[in-house]
């Protein structure tokens, strides 16, 4: 029976209280989830959790601490917030500890509108079983395809509550239904791998176990004889499945922690370009049925759009009360935190801006570059910028896609890179980041 972690909370907060501590707060997260993973139309693998766990922070000036357990008995919490105030009268002091304001806090709490949970019930095994041997049997009839790595269905459900005796009380249910294929064409030496997946809030929206079946396998096939691209300077496109990955370079860099440390290549950039001009980048925080949406942030503060990069000018950092308080800023309500974890800054929801074109426009424009699909690792320079990733894809010629490539590098400066995008016009919009694909200019690419 699911526990009343409101109660709980405000257990842990009182007990925190009561041991001495100036200010707590507590969260709560309990939580199931299912995976079914398919192997030759065999089950492989099965398995179902279940757990809770909980995390109290306590305040002693502006000492602080942090203990978390699974454990949710009454003389468990007593023991937690006894230890955690101990811990804070040895805890250094940090002048930006502090729970936020009563007046600052959200009102808003109900997330009934956001849709953040199915209210279908639990899925059975077996029919997840049979959604990934449907998943793993259209991937298998696409002729090319020797084997499927791996067909996985899950689903999750987790229940979040925060409570801090600044007055602040309020949590959410959230479900995730997935679906995923990954498909091997070829063998020995010539095996290619690709994949599909598809991840939602509703069961009901989830694209069906044949399509992603079947895209999983035409892409492993369309692999079939890649080879390493030419070395030089060329333009290249990032597929939208990794487009967003750029985006996420630039958050890192505008994040308050990254900032306050000044280690970031975007520390002097405030109020300047870093997007073309026309291109925008909007936090959207109550977009319905995803699942990064929430109108409080994990310190209470209430959340709302926020326009990051507004016709390629960068408008602000990404922060949190901390990171506030140590720029003499004010929070942008973008906390994020585990139960055992302190806040620290974090964006949900993005839209980019997309543009005119089609990908395949964007490639015909391209004449002779290179389409990545997939990245490999990472070298990122987070005081200037560069960066360097491994790569594959397709090479294009004439405008057209010529053959697949594996085994190269991309590189180049995340500054001038980001200040030069072209974005496409094929972003998903049922994802948590609408970021369409994009084409960089004059990218370093190093192959045969």
């Amino acid at each position: 029976m699911p526990r009343d972690l409101a109660a709980l909370t405000d257990r842990l907060v009182t007990l925190a209280r009561k041991a001495g501590a100036d200010a707590a707060d507590a969260m709560a997260v309990e939580g199931t989830s299912i995976s079914i993973d398919v192997r030759d139309g065999k089950l492989e693998q099965a398995e179902r959790a279940e757990q809770i766990d909980l995390g109290l922070r306590v305040f002693l000036g502006r000492r602080q601490a942090i203990v978390s357990s699974s454990d949710a008995r009454d003389e468990t919490l007593v023991r937690l917030a006894e230890r955690a105030f101990a811990m804070a009268r040895e805890a250094p002091e940090d002048p930006c500890a502090g729970l936020a304001a009563p007046e600052d806090l959200a009102r808003d709490t109900d997330t009934a509108r956001l849709e953040l949970s199915d209210p279908a019930p639990e899925p059975d095994p077996a029919a997840l079983e049979t959604e990934a041997r449907r998943a793993e049997a259209a991937a298998r009839e696409v002729a090319g395809v020797t084997r499927i790595d791996s067909a996985s269905a899950g689903y999750g459900q987790r229940a979040v509550h925060l409570a801090a005796s600044n007055g602040f009380s309020a949590g959410y249910l959230r479900s995730d239904r997935g679906l995923s294929c990954v498909a091997i064409s070829g063998t020995g030496t010539g095996m290619e791998r690709d994949y599909d997946y598809d991840s939602r809030v509703f069961a009901a929206d989830l694209r069906s176990p044949e399509e992603i079946g079947r895209i999983a396998g035409e892409r492993a096939v369309a692999r079939q004889g890649a080879r390493r691209p030419p070395t030089g300077t060329f333009p290249v496109l990032f597929d939208e499945r990794i487009a967003g990955s750029l985006v996420g370079h630039l958050l890192q860099a505008i994040s308050g922690s990254a900032i306050a440390r000044g280690a970031s290549w975007l520390r002097d950039a405030l109020g300047k370009p870093v997007l073309p001009p026309g291109v925008s980048l909007i936090e959207e925080p109550h977009r319905p049925r995803l699942s990064a949406s929430r109108l409080f942030d994990a310190e209470g503060l209430a959340t709302a759009r926020r326009e990051i990069v507004v016709d390629g000018v960068l408008t602000g950092w990404t922060l949190d009360l901390g990171t506030a308080r140590k720029l003499g800023l004010t929070s942008t309500a973008n906390a994020a935190r585990s139960p055992g974890g302190m806040p620290s800054p974090s964006v949900g929801n993005l839209r980019l801006t997309p543009g005119g074109d089609s990908p395949d426009a964007l490639m015909a424009g391209m004449g002779r570059g290179l389409l990545v699909t997939s990245l490999i690792g990472a070298t990122i320079n987070p005081n200037t910028g560069d960066y360097s990733r491994g790569a594959s894809g397709f090479w294009i010629e004439g405008g057209e896609i010529a053959w697949p490539v594996n085994e190269c590098t991309i590189a180049g400066n995340l500054r001038d890179m980001l200040g030069r995008i072209v974005p496409s016009n094929d972003a998903r919009d049922h994802a948590s980041r609408v970021v369409p694909s994009i084409l960089v200019e004059g990218m370093v690419v190093a192959g045969a």
